[in-house]
C-alpha cells in the first residue's frame, strides 16, 4: 500500500504511528491470524471452507449465482468477477486472492459460453441443417487469396462520400415489367 494512503488512514483512524504498519509483513503467520479473527469475531465465512456443512451449502449457493448470473447476463468476466465480489461481501464470506476467485468465475464463464455456442447451434441446426457449414465456409481463405469470404464482406464498398458512390453505381434500368394498364 502506497505510504501516502496509510498516512491518510492512519490519520483518518487516529492511529498515532503509522509506521507500525511496515512490520505487518515481518511476520507472515500474521496475516491469517487476522484473518481467523476476523472469521470468529464478525462472523464471516472462510471461502474455501468445504468441511463444514454452513460451508458446503454457502459454496453451492455461490456456485449456483455464478452459474445463474453468467447464462442471464452479457457480460464479461470482468463484470462476473466484480459480481462474485459484491455476492460474497453480502453473505459475509471473508474474499479469497484475486487469483484464488479468478478461477471459479473464468470457468464458470467458459461454461456459459459453451453451453450458448451449443444452443445456438441447435437451433440453427433446426432451422437449416447446412447453415453451420455455410457460415463456417466463409471463414476459409481460397487458394490464392489473402483474406477469407467473410472478411472480404467485411470490408467497405470503397465509396469514401456519397458523390464517389453514385459516380461508382451504375444508373438504374428501365424496368420491363411494367405494363400499359390503359
Amino acid at each position: 500500500m502506497p505510504w501516502p494512503v496509510v498516512d491518510y488512514l492512519a490519520e483518518q483512524w487516529g492511529i498515532g504511528d503509522p509506521s507500525q504498519v511496515k512490520e505487518y509483513a515481518v511476520r507472515a503467520q500474521t496475516a491469517y491470524d487476522h484473518a481467523w479473527m476476523i472469521l470468529d469475531v464478525y462472523g464471516f465465512h472462510d471461502f474455501d471452507d468445504r468441511e463444514s456443512w454452513e460451508g458446503r451449502v454457502l459454496s453451492k449457493r455461490f456456485l449456483t449465482f455464478l452459474h445463474g448470473r453468467a447464462w442471464t447476463h452479457a457480460e464479461g468476466s470482468t463484470a462476473l468477477f466484480d459480481q462474485s465480489v459484491a455476492w460474497l461481501r453480502r453473505h459475509r464470506v471473508l474474499l479469497p486472492g484475486v487469483t484464488v476467485l479468478e478461477r471459479p468465475v473464468a470457468s464458470v464463464r467458459e461454461q456459459a459460453d459453451e453451453r450458448l455456442y451449443a444452443t445456438v447451434t441447435r437451433q440453427v441446426e433446426r432451422v437449416d441443417a447446412g447453415l453451420p457449414r455455410a457460415l463456417a465456409a466463409l471463414l476459409v481463405v481460397p487458394e490464392g487469396a489473402r483474406i477469407s469470404e467473410l472478411e472480404r464482406l467485411r470490408q467497405p464498398t470503397g465509396c469514401a462520400s456519397s458523390s464517389r458512390c453514385r459516380r461508382s453505381t451504375p444508373p438504374p434500368r428501365p424496368s420491363t415489367s411494367v405494363t400499359n394498364a390503359a
